[in-house]
């Protein structure tokens, strides 16, 4: 059985889309999505944002089950300009897929294989950006795998951790964070968000392109892990 977290349903509804005998199922106070793909029984999970809640959630999702893997997957944020929107970046850090097994699994996908750094908060600005990969030598950021890959270690689940980019130095957010995205709620407050953009009526198209772009991520992940669901049944993972 794979297991496959995504922070939020955002990020996972163009490949629960593509599940098939898509069902609902509550485990230790979870909600779970379960299905099939390529006669492997698929298990997702949203973990939320930020360390709190994608800490309890993993814990209990892991409790007293056995999977095969588990894909560590959704959006990130690039650090620096060699990634642009829309590329694929398996976590080298994280990972815990023989090399060899994941270039079997990889070997069709166009991927980029460096260091992934999990932070505590959607990064604003570009100097920001510039600070931390400096100094952590990281690609990219996101805010739930650190998290992710210690309780896989818990539990001695293999872990494989690929993201695809959503933002970047040239691209960044076309708000603070406070105003996308609200992590002790784990949701958007829309009026603090419709009020935002009618204060700052210019940053309106770049909220249309933000989504565009949103869109077309959410695409390429939800292909590269079809592809990745179906490789491991051909190899008989």
């Amino acid at each position: 059985m794979i297991a496959v977290t995504f922070a939020l349903p955002a990020e996972s509804s163009e490949f629960l889309r593509r599940l098939r005998d898509r069902t609902g199922a509550e485990r230790n106070g979870l909600r779970i999505v379960r299905g099939n793909m390529a006669d492997q029984t698929i298990e997702v999970l949203h973990t939320g944002v930020g360390e709190k809640v994608c800490r309890q959630r993993v814990g209990n999702f892991l409790q007293n089950q056995q999977f095969d893997i588990l894909m560590s997957t959704g959006f990130a944020g690039a650090l620096n300009d060699e990634l642009q929107v829309g590329d694929l970046l398996l976590a080298r850090n994280f990972s815990t897929i023989d090399p060899s097994e994941s270039n079997s699994f990889l070997s069709n996908l166009q991927i980029h294989r460096a260091d992934l750094l999990t932070v505590h908060g959607l990064i604003d600005s570009r100097e920001e950006r510039d600070k931390i990969g400096r100094a952590s030598g990281a690609a990219a950021v996101d805010m739930e795998t650190e998290f992710i890959a210690r309780a896989c270690a818990e539990h001695g689940v293999p872990l494989l951790s690929l993201r695809v980019i959503t933002d970047t130095p040239r691209k960044p957010f076309p708000a603070p964070m406070k105003v996308l995205f609200d992590i002790e709620r784990q949701r958007t407050d829309l009026l603090k968000f419709g009020t935002f953009f009618l204060k700052h009526p210019n940053r309106a198209p770049r909220m249309v392109q933000f989504a565009r772009r949103i869109a077309h991520a959410r695409k390429i992940l939800a292909s590269a892990l079809v592809g990745l669901v179906r490789s491991m049944a051909g190899s008989g993972y």
